[in-house]
């Protein structure tokens, strides 16, 4: 008899999501909700922990390993487990190598690149508490292929590439996958005034819509993706395959 495939429900399951005010972590964190899991929303944003309609929003400098700690400590307070963790949070800047000052360089490492560490760091002894789980990191199609004028953006998610890889190894005794996923353009406030013009050089044509990486990181944090761990996941809309037809 064939085995049923399984669905990509999260019901029983708690996620924490980092960045989860807006833009992609948002719409992770709405998604995930609408599958059947309890919900915690850590974002800098925040000043105070709240519930509202089930979830919990707690706030998170994903830079500092004490507010990790806090986090994942309120998190099993409240729902009592842990099963996922998405690590969404991420800054993004536009500037010539000899335009970047080392401020910004340090200061997208601190978020985009330490803050996924502390992330996975934090979170392991709560995984494996509940049996395994799933870590999504959000990389970018920048993680993928060079790409002009972010060379601090780019270096902090080449390296979340490779610690999703070394993660991946160092926690799948515990049954804990690690995948990364690789967005091109997307429209949220991150990417501002560059909206407009930002699709036109992917082979769909347009940049990608927040629900739509939302649906790759259900995917990963599913058991529909249990088979799944060190990987790149791209949802790009052909970029990195090419160059687009043109006309």
């Amino acid at each position: 008899m064939q085995e049923k495939k399984p669905a990509l429900e999260l019901e029983g399951k708690v996620a924490l999501i980092s960045g989860g005010a807006r833009g992609i972590g948002a719409a992770i964190a709405t998604l995930f909700e609408t599958r059947g899991a309890r919900v915690v929303v850590a974002d800098i944003s925040f000043s105070e922990e709240r519930h509202e309609r089930g979830r919990l929003f707690l706030p998170l400098d994903v830079s500092q390993p004490g507010a990790w700690a806090q986090t994942v400590a309120s998190t099993l307070r409240v729902f009592g487990r842990l099963d996922i963790l998405v690590n969404s949070a991420g800054i993004f800047t536009v500037a010539a190598i000899k335009d970047e000052t080392p401020e910004r360089f340090m200061r997208m490492a601190q978020i985009n690149q330490l803050g996924v560490f502390l992330g996975m760091q934090a979170v392991l002894e709560a995984l494996q508490a509940s049996g395994g789980g799933s870590i999504v990191n959000l990389s970018s199609a920048a993680g993928l292929t060079g790409t002009p004028r972010t060379i601090g953006y780019s270096a902090t998610k080449w390296a979340v590439r490779g610690m999703t890889k070394v993660a991946a190894l160092e926690f799948a005794p515990f049954n804990i996958r690690v995948n990364s996923i690789h967005p091109a353009a997307v429209a949220t406030p991150m990417l501002g005034d560059m909206a407009a013009n930002a699709g036109k050089s992917t082979p769909i044509g347009r940049v990608a819509l927040p629900e739509e990486v939302a649906e790759l990181a259900l995917f990963l944090a599913s058991d529909a993706s249990r088979y799944s761990t060190g990987s790149e996941f791209v949802c790009d809309g052909g970029l990195t395959a090419g160059s687009a037809l043109q006309g």
